[in-house]
């Protein structure tokens, strides 16, 4: 059989950040995949090197919108490293309350797409209606929905007020019963199954060999999480456990981030608990950055973050290294996609959680022949396989 190259990107919105993906095919089989990065260089950490050691807080919290406080503790967690500065005990259950709320609402957003790319919209739109009271949390905790610029190195801008907690509790609380309810309906539903049971399987070996991080990981048995093997903040000085499943296929990506969701909202609310008995300070004082280097590292919903920061005891740093997790997980598509059926490509590349971005442009290419494929085109040929799976199962 012919093999054909279907390219994906640079500029697709079903990916998150600008990626090139050439995929080989014959048929309707995924041969080969060849992955071309480096189509959205903003220029951040050299940026950074011309901000003051505040200002650059809220520079990476602009790096990713879903993950605003991801960077921000990654990057105050390598200013503190470099200053040996310990930050108040309350600043750590302020900076870990938040960046738990973040998990959820990102790892709500990521399976609400899960569902659209799916052909169960109706998932889309429940997933997203629940997304909505935890960003209502971020704005009355923080003051903005999103980019909630909480954080300094040091500690946190600004306390909590605890007048909120009580309303916080009880919207988690309706959270976990409509999050108990999916995962009844997603793992009695035969066609869900079908489409990703033994799909797109990363395997241990693979996870070490590509260097996977976060949830991409998890899914595969690897215990891998920062918190726990690195903790800050007040990881622990918590009780919670790392959420891990064993087959690494698509289903267990979205169990794990499903299980990870309980274990978040457990934390925000052992951290309410902690915030309503430890008052103080939410802030260290840090009156010079010596000349030196620092590394700071954040679990954030897609996998670890990294940042490091070199400093000649000036205002600002001299060098700034930013690594986010998209850029290890996405070459794991080496492993997952080579076997898979080009209408499970779309879910595979997606199932990493990577970063989105607006422009479409995708092109088929066959001998002599070219035809265009769409973001409506590439989703209808997943929903198609969605529908005969419903007929085949009766439902």
């Amino acid at each position: 059989m012919a093999k054909a190259v279907i390219p994906i990107g640079p500029y697709h919105p079903l990916q998150e950040e600008p990626e090139h993906f050439l995929l080989t095919v014959e048929g309707e089989k995924v041969v080969d995949v060849e992955v071309h990065i480096g189509y959205n260089h903003r220029g951040i950490e050299k940026l950074a090197e011309h901000k003051s050691w505040q200002q650059v807080t809220f520079l990476v919290a602009r790096i990713c919108g879903i993950c605003s406080t991801s960077h921000p503790i990654a990057y105050c967690n390598a200013v503190e490293n470099l200053c040996r500065v310990e930050i108040p005990e309350r600043a750590k259950y302020i900076r870990t309350l938040v960046g738990e709320l973040e998990r959820i609402h990102s790892h709500l957003l990521w399976l609400g797409l899960a569902g659209h790319f799916l052909g169960y919209n109706t998932v889309w739109m429940w997933v997203w209606k629940w997304r909505e009271p935890v960003l209502d949390i971020f704005e009355a905790l923080t003051g903005n929905r999103n980019h909630y610029d909480m954080l300094l190195p040091g500690g946190v801008r600004r306390d909590l007020n605890e007048e909120y907690f009580p309303w916080v509790r009880k919207e988690l609380g309706e959270l976990k019963k409509n999050l108990e309810m999916l995962s009844k309906a997603i793992l009695d539903d035969p066609v869900i199954i079908s489409r990703l049971k033994g799909i797109g399987v990363l395997t241990p070996e693979d996870v070490k060999n590509y260097g996977a991080v976060g949830p991409t990981a998890r899914a595969s048995g690897v215990k891998i999480d920062v918190r726990k093997d690195d903790p800050y903040a007040a990881y622990d000085l918590i009780q919670w456990e790392v959420a891990t499943c064993e087959n690494g296929d698509l289903l267990d990506k979205v169990v794990v981030r499903i299980l990870e969701i309980f274990e978040s909202i457990k934390m925000v609310e052992e951290c309410m608990d902690a915030l309503e008995k430890v008052k103080g300070e939410v802030m260290a004082t840090i009156k010079e950055v010596p000349p030196g280097e620092g590394i700071g590292r954040h679990e954030a919903p897609r996998g670890e973050t990294f940042h490091y920061v070199r400093s000649d005891g000036g205002s600002s740093p001299i060098r700034h290294k930013v690594r986010a997790p998209t850029y290890v997980n996405l070459p794991t598509c080496k492993a997952t996609l080579p076997g898979s059926q080009l209408a499970d490509a779309i879910i595979i590349l997606a199932s990493i959680d990577p970063c989105y971005c607006c422009t479409e442009r995708v092109a088929v290419v066959s001998d002599k022949k070219k035809e265009y494929l769409t973001q409506e085109d590439l989703i209808k040929l997943s929903w198609e396989k969605t529908e005969k799976l419903r007929r085949k199962y009766g439902k």
